[in-house]
């Protein structure tokens, strides 16, 4: 796996297939989430998931190595501080 065949757009999903977001884009060893649209206090921000959860870039997805339920507790901030 190579982070230069991550690209913009690209749904990225849980091992268990469940969307987590969409590549914005790659910043150094993150993945940077697209701003959710969704309600709540995470609104209208990016979040980033470290490279070490991604498992295997296919079918213009990329599936990290955890459950989305699991890796939604390892998201970060632009600082690099956890979201929740």
């Amino acid at each position: 796996m190579k982070k230069h065949e991550i690209k913009e757009g690209m749904e990225v999903v849980g091992f268990d297939g469940v969307k987590i977001g969409v590549v914005d884009g790659v910043e150094g060893d993150r993945i940077k989430l697209k701003k959710s649209e969704s309600d709540g206090y995470h609104k209208r921000h990016h979040h980033y998931i470290g490279m070490d959860f991604v498992d295997s870039i296919t079918d213009q997805k990329v599936r990290l190595c955890s459950d989305a339920n699991i890796v939604e507790f390892f998201e970060e901030e632009k600082s690099g501080r956890p979201v929740k």
